[in-house]
């Protein structure tokens, strides 16, 4: 008679637990991917913009024009003062062409009402946001989150006279 005491391999059982196991942990891992995927492309839209932001002021300067930002929900442009007209048109320059923002993304405009703007015939194209040509801009506040009740922030702000600031998550507690 021959006595089991030699057992190799796995149960049925043994194995069904760990490819749940398994599963479970995959789950996981592509639910938080997909969250911080979000918000590397939010990162990376604000980037952007930020930069957008900069050239057009430097242009403005340069150039000795003004240029605008125009702010949608859905997306952002911007625009260039016609001395000649007196309006606000689209900038011809590819740089500057109309950008769309992820659906997800939520931007909150804060931006100083009484701040001088130049009044255009087409209010449609007014910019919330202008770079004069002598380097300053309208003071305004940009707030960029995942969703309408985000805690994941980031604000591009500049108060007219100082250069442009990009606050990221985060920012607020290295500060003293």
């Amino acid at each position: 008679m021959r006595s089991r005491t030699q057992q190799t391999g796995f149960t049925l059982l043994e194995i069904l637990v760990v490819l749940i196991i398994v599963g479970l942990l995959a789950s996981l891992a592509v639910f938080t991917m997909g969250g911080s995927s979000q918000q590397r492309q939010l990162t990376n839209e604000v980037r952007d913009l930020y930069l957008l932001m900069q050239t057009a002021s430097e242009q403005a300067v340069v150039n000795n024009l003004e240029l605008g930002l125009l702010v949608e929900p859905d997306s952002y442009q911007f625009v260039a003062y016609q001395d000649q007209t007196g309006d606000w048109k689209a900038s011809g320059e590819r740089l500057f062409r109309e950008r769309t923002l992820p659906e997800w993304l939520v931007v909150t405009e804060f931006i100083e009402n009484d701040a001088p703007r130049l009044a255009s015939a087409e209010d449609e194209l007014r910019p919330d946001v202008v770079f004069f040509s002598s380097g300053e801009t309208t003071p305004f506040e940009l707030e960029f989150t995942i969703g309408k009740s985000s805690d994941y922030m980031h604000v591009l702000a500049s108060d007219g006279v100082s250069p442009l600031e990009w606050r990221q998550p985060g920012d607020e507690e290295a500060e003293p």
